[in-house]
């Protein structure tokens, strides 16, 4: 074996060693020598950890100091929006999420080996039942084309019910991403945030795509529920929204988001890890 190949061959270990914790068919593989990491419940209903309105709270207290804090009012049907506190403290955005929700999460490399990158609470405390993180991305409907964005992509996520959030912030989603949330702008409104494709998210919970899979000596201390943003979420907060419909025509239905909460209390200096598939029987 020649060097050159020999340096390809272990390229591809190494980067393997790294994909394999989010490539679907390898952990279907592994499900049986990893019980612990599934979740299971009866219904689909019982998916929930929390109640929606319990979700919509926190995303709205979030949301709406991160606009206080940039001191950016959009204008037109909101210009009358008030805001509780004084526009011109420009903190960070992880600071504003301390302040929030009294946790801050970051992504870092992860504690597992060969797990690339994680999510790891860096400051504070998060409860049980808080909502800790989004994942993001362009949503899909089962009938919808995803093939070529799937290709090496371990970030797609699949719901309960078929549809289908590409979280990757590379390549072509990170095209089609952008070129969605260009298209959905209302006026001056923006109605989802891109800034989830950058190193400095303006949404400091948009970063649950790097959560990684739970396993029996690491135990999933957060889960994924799917969440539909309802009609009455104020549009002047839809800009911190990290996901998007990949079709126009998706604009009869809710948003579909996918929250992470938290399984039990989490202290600072912990990883996030989840179980990436929910058994439903």
């Amino acid at each position: 074996m020649t060097g050159r190949m020999r340096t390809a061959l272990r390229r591809f270990r190494e980067k393997w060693r790294s994909y394999r914790h989010r490539f679907v068919p390898w952990v279907v593989f592994n499900l049986s020598k990893n019980e612990k990491t599934l979740r299971r419940v009866t219904e689909p209903s019982e998916d929930k950890v929390i109640p929606d309105e319990q979700v919509s709270q926190s995303l709205l207290g979030l949301f709406r100091a991160l606009l206080r804090n940039s001191g950016e009012l959009l204008l037109g049907a909101h210009a009358n929006f008030t805001p509780r506190f004084p526009l011109h403290q420009e903190q960070d955005e992880g600071d504003v999420l301390f302040q929030t929700l009294g946790f801050c999460i970051e992504r870092r490399p992860s504690s597992l080996a060969f797990a690339g990158t994680g999510v790891f609470v860096t400051r504070g405390f998060v409860p049980k039942g808080a909502t800790v993180a989004m994942y993001p991305g362009t949503i899909y409907q089962p009938y919808e084309p995803i093939l070529l964005q799937s290709i090496r992509n371990p970030f797609v996520f699949r719901c309960i019910d078929g549809v289908l959030v590409d979280g990757n912030d590379r390549g072509i989603s990170r095209m089609v991403f952008r070129s969605c949330s260009g298209r959905d702008r209302l006026g001056p409104y923006l109605t989802s945030d891109a800034s989830w494709l950058t190193d400095s998210p303006l949404n400091p919970l948009a970063v649950g795509q790097y959560v990684n899979n739970c396993s029996n000596e690491r135990p999933a201390n957060v889960c994924y529920q799917e969440y539909d943003v309802p009609d009455s979420f104020p549009l002047e907060l839809r800009q911190y929204l990290p996901n998007v419909n990949y079709s126009q025509h998706c604009t009869q239905r809710p948003l579909r988001c996918v929250v992470l909460v938290s399984l039990r209390d989490i202290r600072a200096g912990e990883e996030l890890f989840s179980n990436y598939y929910t058994i439903v029987r």
